[in-house]
């Protein structure tokens, strides 16, 4: 049995579609960031940095994993799904899920910060960082040329960059320019497994959070 420890972000949706797309049963621990949930003496136990999203491996000696690219690790390896098994591929599928961690993650979600929440309106900030986040789906794009999936095979790496790239217009970054983007993310939309997972974490979300992860859901 799996914890998982989350909210409705894109680094929550990660871990929340793995474990739908594995198939294997898992316990949701929603944390409500507005509350300081992630901050708590008994969460920073599982996650020293306080943040979302972490599990625990209750069939491992209640092992702890934290961020969202090493959970996506930890579980492929586990499960032997969604990961590459050679050298090759394995280490490309790494790559691309390093490109979403080191890249797409920390630009996207400064332009989320600068585009929505930002006390006020800094257009420098804004276009630094939506600039950013479009010359990275750009890269995606040219990798997408002839595939339907980063790797050829889905797998890790499209689910962490997936997450973020569903969430584009939020940030104020079009893709209406980039049809191998636009494919490919309509079509991990259509998993079943990927719909429930952007669902996660539910009803115990609260209802503003559960509101814009449906519109998102809907763009």
């Amino acid at each position: 049995m799996i914890d998982l420890y989350t909210a409705a972000t894109p680094n929550g949706h990660k871990a929340s579609i793995m474990l739908e797309e594995l198939g294997v049963p898992y316990t949701v621990h929603h944390l409500d960031l507005s509350r300081g949930h992630q901050k708590t003496p008994e969460y920073l136990k599982i996650n020293p940095n306080g943040r979302i999203p972490a599990i625990v491996d209750r069939d491992n000696d209640d092992f702890a994993v934290f961020e969202s690219g090493a959970i996506l690790i930890y579980l492929a390896e586990k499960y032997g799904r969604f990961l590459p098994a050679d050298v090759k591929g394995r280490s490309t599928a790494i790559q691309w899920l390093m490109f979403q961690m080191g890249g797409i993650g920390p630009m996207q979600g400064q332009a989320n910060v600068f585009h929505r929440y930002w006390h006020e309106k800094y257009q420098p900030a804004i276009d630094r960082y939506q600039n950013e986040t479009k010359r990275l789906y750009g890269v995606l794009e040219k990798r997408l040329e002839g595939r339907d999936y980063l790797c050829d095979e889905y797998g890790i790496a499209d689910i962490a960059n997936f997450t973020w790239v569903n969430i584009h217009s939020w940030s104020g970054v079009s893709i209406d320019d980039l049809p191998n983007v636009q494919a490919w993310r309509n079509r991990i939309r259509q998993r079943p497994a990927v719909q429930r997972g952007l669902a996660v974490p539910g009803d115990s979300a609260p209802a503003a959070v559960v509101d814009a992860a449906r519109t998102m859901l809907q763009r």
